[in-house]
């Protein structure tokens, strides 16, 4: 029985991972070398590449600095009462139970041009909705959760004693939090950045929904392969998709070399 739920096991991976993985390979050569490069090379897709690039960077950026923030003020903050609390962590986890299709379309819905609050920042020049700060916000939406749910776990762990050991001798707030708080979530941050830059670079539904998809100009590397998939140009989107898989697959290698090295220390 054992060897049977093992066989199953190694049926399954081979079912969803390695063979889908293949297939994308092939058809990425499916013109050669020569093929691929051509794919890469093209202008909508340097374009799309350099896009993902822009949203990647700007939203774990910003996912890095709110997600610590927020972390910290769920488990220690006193000052938020316990249903406020038990509230955020709820909303927290909304873009889990929310599709990404749907989170695109709430913020369509509030920052498009046909709303208050889109014709409101066009009024001043801002265009939200079918541009790079729309892209942005779906993508933070959906990878909001990832950054919180590294570090509360850990801070809750470790507790809050030397923390109010420092500000008894006198520490002040940032002191507190570099000297003590960030060498004990350091390595969740990095779980978390990982995760994020992984978790940004595959975003599609949102994006796509927001973006508009428009060629050279908010189009992504995920929605480009979605419009060469349309267009039965398997070679172009297993090309594109090849290059997000290696990206991927680079950063769970990132991850266990990180969890090792956290081990060590």
């Amino acid at each position: 029985m054992r060897k049977l739920w093992i066989g199953l096991t190694y049926l399954v991976f081979f079912l969803l991972i390695a063979a889908p993985l293949g297939k994308m390979t092939a058809g990425a050569f499916s013109q050669g070398p020569v093929g691929l490069w051509n794919a890469l090379v093209r202008p909508e897709a340097l374009h799309a590449l350099m896009m993902t690039g822009f949203v990647v960077v700007v939203v774990t950026l910003l996912n890095t600095l709110f997600g610590i923030m927020l972390a910290l003020y769920l488990v220690r903050a006193r000052w938020i009462g316990r249903r406020l609390k038990g509230l955020l962590n709820s909303i927290v986890d909304l873009p889990y139970a929310v599709s990404p299709v749907i989170g695109g379309l709430m913020i369509v819905l509030l920052l498009g041009p046909d709303s208050a609050l889109g014709a409101l920042f066009e009024g001043i020049g801002l265009k939200i909705v079918y541009a790079f700060p729309g892209m942005v916000i779906a993508t933070l939406f959906v990878t909001f959760p990832l950054m919180v749910r590294e570090i509360m776990p850990v801070l809750q762990e470790i507790g809050s004693q030397q923390e109010e050991a420092a500000s008894t001798l006198g520490a002040y707030g940032w002191t507190t939090f570099w000297r003590v708080t960030w060498p004990s979530i350091r390595w969740a941050v990095v779980y978390g950045v990982i995760l994020t830059v992984a978790r940004s670079l595959g975003e599609f539904g949102a994006v796509l929904v927001v973006s508009g998809n428009i060629m050279n100009k908010t189009q992504t590397a995920t929605t480009l392969v979605y419009q060469d998939v349309e267009n039965f140009n398997v070679t172009a989107a297993g090309g594109v998709a090849l290059v997000l898989a290696a990206f991927s697959v680079g950063l769970l290698l990132l991850m266990e070399w990180t969890k090792r090295r956290k081990g060590v220390h």
